[in-house]
């Protein structure tokens, strides 16, 4: 078992980024020649409470395709098994990412644990296989995304394997501390080191953007606007955004 590394993020990064959406932060990714960062085949289950995006470093927990020999109902006796421990680790604040091997089969965690994931103040919980008592969980207090609902027991396919360590999930590299965002278009996992400059920059395009969208309704034409190519509408821009504050 690997010992947990420090998971934390600096709150003006986290403050900035639940502002901003999936898309533009991909598009910020991608100008640094990350393509793979968007975690596929989930969907939200149930969104922030406030309309905002979800945000939180990863804390991870892996699981492998399951031996029956290893996985008696009777190993949840087991306070150091993987899925008991990381539930009861994983810290305030953190999204927690589970790499289920996109297998949906069999569910990566149901109501009980996610309810004390929530009251222990983790913002989200994230899965490329499925959750049980989907329901339950959408109406919580948490963020929550998965494939699709699962009634049966991970221990049916899959093993709790480790904790906080690299994984896959949805095919997107996750390493814990990663900053993981949520909205309604799905997850996007950005690397750690370039959170901060990921965050101001997607700051910035979303407030170009809300400009070019309004002068879109008003019946503006792309071209020339967005991108900026006609310098004069950098100009409209700047006074735009002088008038509102942003």
């Amino acid at each position: 078992m690997v010992s947990m590394p420090n998971i934390s993020m600096n709150e003006t990064t986290r403050e900035k980024l639940r502002g901003v959406s999936t898309a533009t932060i991909a598009s910020a990714l991608y100008k640094r020649g990350l393509r793979n960062q968007m975690i596929q085949n989930v969907v939200p289950l149930g969104l922030p409470k406030d309309g905002r995006s979800m945000v939180g470093p990863a804390y991870t927990l892996r699981y492998m395709p399951a031996r029956e020999d290893r996985n008696p109902m009777s190993i949840f006796r087991n306070h150091s098994h993987p899925q008991r421990k990381g539930v009861e680790e994983a810290p305030a604040g953190c999204v927690m990412v589970f790499d289920s091997r996109k297998d949906a089969r069999a569910a990566s965690a149901g109501g009980i644990l996610v309810t004390r994931l929530m009251v222990r103040g983790v913002v989200g919980v994230v899965t490329d296989g499925g959750f049980r008592d989907s329901a339950d969980i959408a109406t919580m207090n948490i963020a929550s995304y998965h494939q699709r609902p699962s009634a049966p027991t991970n221990l049916t396919l899959h093993e709790a394997i480790d904790i906080n360590v690299p994984i896959g999930c949805g095919d997107a590299p996750v390493f814990p501390g990663d900053v993981i965002v949520g909205d309604a278009d799905g997850v996007i996992v950005i690397p750690a080191e370039i959170a901060e400059e990921i965050a101001d920059e997607a700051v910035e395009m979303t407030v170009f953007e809300d400009y070019v969208q309004e002068r879109v309704r008003d019946g503006a034409i792309t071209l020339g606007l967005y991108p900026p190519t006609d310098e004069r509408n950098l100009d409209t821009f700047a006074a735009w955004r002088k008038a509102r504050g942003r």
